[in-house]
């Protein structure tokens, strides 16, 4: 191209290879906001609406530690059990697009706030269903047991924050590229006007903590599978909005195949 020509734009990777948008999925983002959410209301790290009449999770695997006030140094590990601290809590309506399981109306994600062994991931974490109601009719948990100095690591311990849930369109990220693009794309790329390539659009694969869409994966894309052989379906990400130290997000899967809805989790690093 003469040196005088004008540049010709990169073309969006949803003009160059029409079939990615079809790949679009309905994703909520959950725009979490530093505040005082109550145990009525869906939040991020916020109180939790608890059973009274179920034991509050601790974790008491023999290997979780923190870096304590220094972040070059791993402390001791921190013995004992630790109460898990609370995550993440949704109500139904405030998530119109995810399907809760008959008779449930109340997702809760907690986990533990130290730092594990890194083939298990940072956090250890558990996630419940359950119909709000039902724990107000019984009689909701008065107090969740605080985690002490030293039982948790700053990084894993998110901001309490109100949501603001909103609608998007999520597209894969290059991990979920589906194998018959992955063989075409980069000609299509190589092809385009100008030979200025193409651009990844950057609002496509959304980084942000958010329940449905796909992953946003930071490294290649590691889907679980239940014990049926059925590859689970993404549930929500834990990512953006809250520090997870090298941790890319941590993502949460579910089978709506099976009895019981299995779930599964994974993490992956920046």
């Amino acid at each position: 191209m003469p040196a005088d020509s004008p540049e010709l734009p990169a073309k969006d990777l949803r003009t160059l290879i029409p079939e990615y948008a079809g790949l679009a999925r309905t994703a909520t983002l959950l725009n979490p906001e530093p505040g005082d959410p109550g145990v009525r209301e869906s939040s991020l790290g916020g109180e939790l609406l608890w059973p009274a009449d179920e034991p509050w999770p601790y974790c008491a695997q023999e290997d979780h530690w923190t870096f304590g006030s220094d972040p070059r140094n791993r402390t001791e590990i921190v013995p004992g059990a630790v109460p898990m601290v609370p995550i993440l809590q949704l109500y139904a309506r405030d998530v119109p697009e995810l399907e809760f399981p008959p008779g449930k109306d109340l997702l809760q994600l907690v986990w533990c706030a130290l730092v594990h062994e890194q083939d298990q991931g940072p956090v250890v974490p558990r996630l419940y269903w359950r119909n709000a109601a039902e724990i107000m009719a019984a009689g909701p948990l008065s107090e969740i047991p605080g985690v002490r100095e030293g039982e948790y690591d700053e990084d894993n311990m998110p901001e309490p924050s109100t949501l603001s849930p909103k609608m998007a369109e999520d597209y894969p990220s290059r991990h979920d590229l589906p194998q018959d693009m992955w063989e075409t794309w980069e000609t299509r790329f190589r092809s385009s006007a100008g030979g200025t390539g193409a651009v990844w659009p950057p609002d496509s694969n959304v980084i942000a903590t958010k329940v449905g869409g796909w992953p946003a994966w930071t490294q290649p894309s590691d889907w679980p599978e239940c014990e049926s052989g059925h590859r689970m379906e993404h549930l929500l990400t834990i990512t953006g909005d809250i520090q997870l130290g090298d941790c890319g997000g941590v993502y949460f899967f579910h089978c709506r195949r099976c009895p019981g809805l299995p779930w599964d989790w994974r993490f992956d690093c920046h």
